[in-house]
């Protein structure tokens, strides 16, 4: 069965090598806020919302060449919220590692200092892409552009509804990823690049998940001692807690809302 159009993505858990270094990034150059740390783990989130939850591994290596997380996607509510956060990265000069018009979104790309992928988007209006989804793809950001929507305002972190928007894998294999996600969990395939690609969601959106082989065609999960993705959470509204493992060893939890 389909899952609930209303189903959206929640925090996302990753192993750091230094939490002090890892919350200098996450409040400094990204935005987020402190709500909790303890214990060698931290929760940062929008808006009191958590979205993001660290745990300290000391020493632990870049899960580069894994199957794990390839990105988180934050999801900021307007455009003008993405123009902020890039003329602060300008100003700040936050490193960025790509940024991209997808046609359904404008996209900018990092790596935190672990190596973990992060993107910050903005949807356009669904109804400029909803049923056109086969068009997304990947061409250059108007930066200018963007830039000329930045507010004059200092930038004080991530606009309050800010939200988990989507989260992309890394995988060994797509099609048994699309069995896993489609088949097994209920989620729609949107789009799918062959061997290569595939991009599934709930309730028409263009992806809450995507997976790729890029980077992990084969591969296991990533061995212990490395900074890597623990798990991700799927909200399903009416459903119950479970925990589930993907053909590539990613942990996902399932979440009522």
């Amino acid at each position: 069965m389909p899952l609930p159009a209303s189903t959206h993505m929640g925090a996302v858990e990753l192993t750091v090598a230094d939490l002090e270094r890892s919350l200098g990034y996450y409040q400094g150059s990204i935005g987020l806020e402190l709500l909790s740390s303890a214990g060698g783990e931290a929760a940062l989130g929008a808006g009191g919302r958590e979205l993001l939850h660290l745990v300290e591994e000391p020493g632990a290596r870049p899960a580069d060449g894994y199957t794990g997380l390839f990105h988180f996607a934050l999801l900021v509510p307007e455009r003008a919220d993405l123009a902020h956060w890039l003329a602060h990265a300008a100003r700040e000069g936050v490193s960025l590692t790509g940024a991209s018009d997808h046609f359904v979104s404008e996209a900018l790309y990092l790596r935190d200092p672990d190596h973990h992928g992060i993107e910050l988007y903005w949807d356009r209006p669904r109804a400029l892409w909803e049923g056109q989804v086969n068009r997304m793809g990947t061409w250059p950001l108007d930066l200018d552009g963007l830039l000329a929507e930045a507010p004059a305002a200092p930038f004080e972190g991530l606009a309050g509804g800010t939200t988990m928007g989507h989260v992309h894998l890394r995988v060994a294999n797509v099609d048994d990823t699309v069995r896993f996600y489609r088949d097994v969990l209920g989620l729609d395939l949107m789009a799918q690049l062959g061997p290569q690609a595939a991009f599934l969601s709930a309730g028409g959106y263009h992806h809450h998940l995507g997976a790729n082989t890029w980077e992990s065609a084969g591969a296991p999960p990533a061995p212990e001692g490395t900074a890597a993705l623990r798990r991700f959470t799927i909200v399903v509204p009416g459903g119950e807690a479970k925990t589930l493992t993907d053909p590539s060893g990613n942990v996902l939890r399932l979440a009522p809302s």
